[in-house]
């Protein structure tokens, strides 16, 4: 699933990754996650990005925690960039995700939307 890039999204595109989020397989969402990250559509995502990521899913879930946005971004580069560029491709962000539970629980709660269908 692609979305247009015109900065908008329409009530199909809106549907569409709503559905995506609630029923799609786990490769899915974590392939839109990805697109949805990567900011400057590179096809890569480098530390700046998800460190804003994190900072961002951080302010919108609160909570205390054990590391800082920093340190856990680091630990996440540490263990799933699998070349050592500095930039999470496609493929590592997908992988890393599946093989690092901790990365996949944050990447998951980032676009959980149980607490607003149990609104609706």
């Amino acid at each position: 699933f692609v979305f247009p890039q015109d900065g908008y999204i329409d009530f199909m595109e809106y549907v569409a990754a709503l559905s995506l989020v609630l029923r799609g397989k786990m490769e899915q969402k974590l392939r839109w996650y990805f697109k949805l990250y990567d900011v400057d559509g590179n096809g890569c995502i480098d530390r700046h990005e998800l460190l804003n990521i994190i900072k961002a899913i951080r302010a919108i879930n609160g909570g205390d925690h054990e590391t800082s946005a920093e340190e856990f971004t680091n630990r996440v580069f540490d263990r799933i960039d699998v070349n050592g560029d500095g930039e999470l491709s496609l493929e590592e962000f997908v992988e890393g995700a599946r093989k690092d539970e901790e990365f996949m629980e944050v990447m998951m709660k980032s676009l959980d939307l149980s607490h607003i269908v149990a609104m609706i």
